[in-house]
């Protein structure tokens, strides 16, 4: 006989009464239903993210020496050059002419003392034996008229013409050998004559040094990354005309925040992409790190090197930057909901014959998902999620399926 509706009411109400029972009491006796981790065997990588910009080891700024007018540009930016070739070219017409009045001082210097060796050294000393001769001359002279006057065949007025005359003879020797000397080889005449070549050639050198700052070649192998400057623009000494990137390493600069410092190691690999390409990977390796940490952004300078930069990388393009800072194939693994406290006090919750236990870990590698544990735990284990937060540790509690 079918159950009237109020007693099949009465029934439903009873079973559901007999059931939150049931669940209370099993609650009471095996504890709560909570979500949990496992601990796993298995790989992990462990990696720094950043982005950097390309840049040539070292860039060359090419900046005129002189002032003047641009005549010639001779190169386009993005155009390679090779050590010595032709880039820039000033106005040199006054620089030209400075330059041949230099050459033609330098000839006539070169011709005075040339004048000195082979044709005034053998004048002044054939001088000095004419003055010489008319000395001794002087001399007999003299001597002649001395005794004449004393035997009263001569008046007294001609020795003092012969006395003159032998005074104007010594003075005219003794010019002729101070003159001999002075262009004489060591003399002051001959080393003044030197002293002037030296001079002209001096000059004449810094002539054509000025001339040369005239032209701007390229001092090593490269390519032209800006170009500042079109013919017939005025330039002043020290403005930059050109930037060159040198041919050779390129590498990429990474601001990384300090925090990661610790992980960070000469010789890491890394993988890299351009913003352009994000596609396109190739290979990086770490080959400087700061030796101090920028107190403004809290951040260490990294430079890494390309060993074989693709074509379409460009200086200053903007890169992703992923440096490999550990690997462990075997290694204990817990996901990062699992790992509570601070550096230096790190624990989890994990479940031991139904209750949940506080257990202090050591931590190792981690990565955006997982967490390496170096000590602590076992492969297997249930560790109570973070998210769980009414349970604490010495409740008992239950894995939820």
């Amino acid at each position: 006989m079918p159950l009237r509706r109020p007693h099949r009411l009465l029934l439903i109400t009873l079973l559901l009464v007999l059931l939150a029972l049931l669940a209370f009491g099993m609650t009471r006796l095996f504890g709560p239903q909570v979500r949990t981790l496992t601990v796993v065997e298995g790989a992990i990588r462990q990696a720094v993210v950043a982005s950097g910009k390309v840049r040539s080891p070292q860039r060359s700024e090419l900046a005129a020496q002189i002032s003047g007018q641009v005549r010639t540009v001779n190169v386009v930016e993005g155009q390679a050059v090779t050590p010595g070739e032709l880039l820039l070219t000033l106005d040199d017409r006054e620089l030209q002419a400075a330059q041949a009045q230099a050459v033609a001082q330098l000839a006539q210097a070169e011709l005075r003392l040339q004048q000195l060796q082979q044709l005034v050294e053998p004048l002044n000393q054939e001088s000095r034996r004419q003055a010489e001769a008319t000395l001794t001359q002087a001399k007999l002279q003299y001597q002649r008229v001395e005794a004449l006057v004393a035997r009263g065949f001569y008046s007294p007025n001609q020795l003092d013409d012969a006395r003159r005359a032998l005074t104007v003879a010594e003075s005219q020797f003794a010019a002729s050998r101070l003159q001999a000397g002075s262009n004489a080889r060591g003399g002051s005449d001959y080393r003044l004559a030197q002293n002037a070549v030296t001079q002209a050639r001096a000059n004449l050198a810094l002539a054509e040094a000025r001339l040369a700052y005239a032209t701007l070649v390229a001092p090593r192998a490269g390519t032209i990354l800006n170009r500042l400057v079109e013919p017939g623009d005025s330039v002043q000494p020290g403005k930059v005309l050109l930037t060159l990137s040198p041919a050779g390493n390129t590498e990429l600069v990474v601001q990384i925040d300090e925090k990661n410092l610790r992980w960070l190691a000469l010789g890491q690999p890394a993988q890299v992409s351009a913003d352009a390409w994000p596609d396109r990977n190739f290979p990086a390796q770490i080959n400087y790190i700061g030796p101090a940490v920028d107190p403004l952004r809290g951040s260490v300078e990294v430079r890494l090197l390309v060993p074989q930069p693709p074509a379409y990388l460009k200086e200053d393009m903007t890169v992703s930057i992923d440096i490999t800072t550990g690997t462990n194939d075997k290694a204990l693994l817990l996901p990062l909901e699992g790992v509570r406290g601070t550096p230096g006090d790190y624990w989890v919750l994990v479940i031991r014959d139904g209750v949940a236990v506080r257990q202090s870990v050591q931590l190792g590698l981690r990565n955006a998902a997982q967490q390496e544990i170096l000590d602590g735990l076992a492969a297997g284990e249930l560790v109570v999620a973070s998210s769980e937060t009414s349970i604490a540790a010495g409740d008992r509690v239950r894995a939820r399926h």
